[in-house]
């Protein structure tokens, strides 16, 4: 039985991936950051095959748990770090955990002879640190691709910027490292939509989803996609986790690169289909699945699945 470590697989799409590995029969290492809060990781003891499944105590700022971590493992996913809009402290809350717990993994790894395979959950950001919104210097129906040449602004919010900075790390490894004797796959997905494994309250993505339902606007940010009516491009969080699982056991993969993306929405039809109700308009593609379609095979489901089922959901709680 293989073991893979998966860093962040507590959260929300962290969760989706643990359970695709144990489904498919591997022993599984969650990280956690604190042991102790049994409420944080009980739902992952009720996913099948549970017997296999194992919590270990990690901070990726923390060299000696990371070498802890990686021990035993055949593969690991970096999908730990945080997607906050909104921290009390940007160095500290988001972008050491981000950047610097990245540098650290990858030392790690490289240090850690039985691991043969990388899979970082990188972000859309890390392609365009001004998502959901078009990139400066791109044409208004320009789809993006992993030909690309990921754009950066100093005016994105710190969450993009930190995504961005961390996969250019991983870029720098790679192309230093052309041969550094496990494979390395980054997989960038864009607005994940779907209900969660958990029943934990603080999930950003369900944050997300529940303003847009709502048409909520806590800040000037979020009133700026509704001003606007800008076109998200979604895609289902089972989708994201069946891409990972595939990254992490396909062979010679190394180096590559993988947009996650079903098709893109006007967040006023987001609005709609979260409340169950049809989609005034129609969709379109901003971003390109084609690459992780054919290496990875997998068939990215219509963002409507999974908007309709965090919809189904809710009704049924309220009954």
């Amino acid at each position: 039985m293989k073991t893979v470590g998966i860093i962040g697989g507590a959260g929300y799409i962290g969760s989706y991936v643990t359970r695709q590995f144990l489904e498919n029969g591997f022993k599984v290492k969650v990280s956690a950051l604190d042991i102790s809060n049994k409420e944080k990781y009980a739902h992952l003891y009720t996913l099948p095959h549970a017997e296999n499944l194992e919590l270990a105590p990690l901070d990726v700022q923390n060299l000696d748990q990371l070498k802890a971590f990686a021990e035993g493992c055949d593969i690991l996913v970096h999908g730990g770090t945080p997607f906050q809009l909104e921290v009390e402290d940007v160095q500290r809350d988001l972008l050491d955990p981000t950047i610097k717990g990245t540098e650290n993994f990858l030392r790690v790894v490289s240090e850690t002879p039985a691991v043969k395979k990388v899979v970082f959950i990188a972000s859309v950001a890390a392609h365009n640190t001004d998502f959901p919104m078009p990139a400066q210097g791109f044409a208004p129906d320009h789809v993006y691709s992993e030909k690309d040449m990921p754009y950066y602004s100093q005016e994105s919010i710190p969450y993009c910027q930190a995504k961005y900075y961390a996969d250019q790390a991983v870029r720098k490894f790679t192309q230093e490292n052309p041969a550094p004797g496990f494979d390395i796959v980054t997989v960038s997905p864009v607005g994940v939509m779907g209900n969660q494994l958990s029943g934990r309250e603080d999930s950003t993505s369900m944050g997300v989803q529940f303003l847009f339902k709502n048409k909520l606007a806590p800040n000037d940010f979020i009133q700026m996609f509704y001003d606007q009516d800008v076109y998200w491009a979604l895609v289902d969080v089972a989708d994201v986790a069946e891409a990972v699982y595939k990254a992490a056991t396909l062979k010679n993969l190394h180096g590559k690169h993988y947009l996650l993306t079903s098709e893109s929405w006007r967040v006023s039809d987001i609005s709609l289909m979260l409340n169950g109700n049809e989609p005034a308009g129609q969709p379109k593609t901003v971003y390109s699945n084609a690459q992780a379609t054919r290496d990875l095979g997998v068939q990215f489901k219509s963002a409507r699945i999974p908007l309709n089922q965090y919809a189904e959901a809710l009704e049924r709680a309220a009954i």
